[in-house]
C-alpha cells in the first residue's frame, strides 16, 4: 500500500522471490481499516455498521420497555459504544463525519425508546424523553486529547509524526485541528499538552460544558 494524499495513488512494484505483490487500496490490521488515502471515513462507516449489527443483537433488551432507560443506556455505553469508538484517538472528525455520529448516536436513542421514524418528534426532544444530553463525539474528543497528551509526553515516532512539518498546498485536517476547535482557539500548544495536570484539567471542562 501507499498511502498519499493525490486523487490517484503513485504505483509501487513489490517483489518477494519473484513474486509480484498486488497493491491494496485498503486492508484491515488489528482491526481498523487502513486506507491508501489516509483518511479515516471508511473504518468511521464500518464502526458505525458494526456498532448497529451489534445493537440489533441485544435489541430484545435494550428496546425492552420493561427495563428502566437508564439501565438500557448504560448497557448501550458498556456493549455498544465502544464496537463504535474502537481506535477513534486516530480519527479526523470533519464536520460531515460528526455530523454522522451525531446521527448515529440518535439512530439508537430513537430505537431504545421504540419511536417510529414516522413520529416527527426532534432530536431535541427525544434526549429530553432519554434524560440525555449528546455525548459520543464529546467522548471521542476526550479520548483523543488524552491520547495525544500521551503521544507528545512520551516523545517517540508518534511525537514525531504529530509535530513534523506539513507539506505545501491545501492542508487537511488534522485531529489537533479538531482538538483546537473542541478545547478552544490557541489552547492546544505543546507546553499546555506537557503540563498532565493542566491537560488533564482542560479535557475535563471542556467535556463538562459539553462542546
Amino acid at each position: 500500500m501507499v498511502i498519499s494524499h493525490k486523487q490517484e495513488s503513485p504505483k509501487c512494484d513489490t517483489f518477494i522471490n519473484v513474486v509480484k505483490l498486488k497493491q491494496r487500496e485498503k486492508f484491515k490490521y488489528l482491526g481498523t481499516i487502513i486506507s491508501n488515502d489516509g483518511k479515516t471515513n471508511r473504518e468511521i462507516s464500518a464502526r458505525t455498521a458494526q456498532a448497529k449489527i451489534n445493537f440489533q443483537k441485544m435489541k430484545t433488551i435494550l428496546t425492552n420497555k420493561h427495563i428502566y432507560i437508564e439501565t438500557t443506556k448504560r448497557a448501550l455505553q458498556c456493549y455498544i459504544e465502544p464496537v463504535l469508538m474502537y481506535g477513534c484517538e486516530a480519527w479526523t472528525i470533519s464536520k460531515q463525519i460528526q455530523d454522522k455520529l451525531e446521527t448515529t448516536e440518535m439512530w439508537f436513542l430513537r430505537r431504545m425508546l421504540r419511536i417510529p421514524w414516522i413520529a416527527k418528534k426532534t432530536n431535541e426532544r427525544v434526549l429530553n424523553e432519554a434524560n440525555k444530553r449528546r455525548s459520543l463525539v464529546r467522548t471521542i474528543r476526550k479520548r483523543q486529547a488524552t491520547f495525544l497528551g500521551h503521544v507528545m509526553r512520551t516523545e517517540k515516532l508518534e511525537h514525531l509524526v504529530t509535530t513534523g512539518k506539513r507539506s505545501r498546498g491545501r492542508q487537511r485536517e488534522k485531529i489537533t485541528d479538531g482538538l483546537a476547535t473542541w478545547l478552544g482557539p490557541g489552547r492546544v500548544t505543546e507546553t499546555a499538552v506537557k503540563d498532565r495536570d493542566l491537560w488533564r484539567d482542560m479535557i475535563a471542562n471542556a467535556y463538562k460544558q459539553g462542546i
